[in-house]
């Protein structure tokens, strides 16, 4: 984890611990270099993450300010960091329905931007909120970025193995939505009735450097899902 990004994460721990609220005022960027003792520039990425991730605001010529009215239980449509991310205080499990390495089919290759010849590993997941099943998951993995996957690794948190195991950074994902019912093995799992409404949501990760790795397809349950969005800039 780079400086800046440590900073960042203190910061973000800070507004927690001390209830921070919408339009608590926080210290200054000169304030803020000094308590780190970092340059300015290492200071304005650490906020310049923070403004990205919705935690935070700034106006100029008056300060820096806390953003986030998180509501507990909400999925952050629009989180990079894994499932798990901002669901901190829930007990969260997974059940995994299978884990392969398989051929790509048309709509995993096009995705991922692959032949056929390049395999991937298939993961296939229920996940629980406080033993509720939340959403059954399908995801593909380009076996060239992510070598080795077990049951262990995958019954868990996937992301944390990708960024610490394997030191992946993760750089954007596009993210489609639709609304549609569920089938009855889908509904099976998620306990609920065939023909209930479900939010079905496709996601592709890249690098950095913009390169597909996961090509990932998870089906909500309506009953149990809960999801905001932040808008950073018009």
């Amino acid at each position: 984890m780079l400086k800046y990004q440590r900073i960042a994460e203190d910061m973000e721990q800070y507004i927690v611990d001390n209830e921070l609220r919408q339009g608590d005022k926080l210290p200054v960027l000169e304030d803020l270099r000094k308590k780190y003792e970092v340059s300015k520039s290492t200071i304005t990425k650490a906020l310049e993450l923070l403004e990205m991730k919705g935690i935070i605001y700034q106006v100029r010529g008056s300060g820096i300010f806390v953003r986030r009215h998180r509501r507990k239980g909400y999925i952050n449509l629009d989180e990079n960091q894994g499932f798990r991310s901002g669901l901190d205080d829930f007990q969260l499990t997974s059940e995994v329905l299978g884990l392969e390495v398989v051929t790509p089919s048309e709509e995993v290759m096009a995705n991922l931007s692959i032949s056929a010849e390049e395999p991937v590993y298939q993961v296939k997941r229920l996940r629980f909120i406080h033993e509720q099943p939340l959403c059954i998951e399908e995801s593909y993995y380009k076996k060239s970025v992510v070598p080795f996957l077990n049951e262990q690794i995958v019954s868990e948190s996937i992301f944390t193995y990708l960024r610490e195991g394997l030191k992946l950074k993760i750089g954007f994902s596009d993210n489609f939505f639709h609304i549609r019912k569920l089938d009855e093995d889908e509904a099976e799992l998620l306990s609920l009735d065939a023909g209930d409404p479900a939010l079905y949501y496709e996601s592709v990760y890249h690098l950095p450097n913009g390169e597909p790795f996961d090509y990932s397809k998870l089906v909500y349950n309506y009953q149990e899902a809960q999801f905001y969005l932040q808008i950073n800039s018009f």
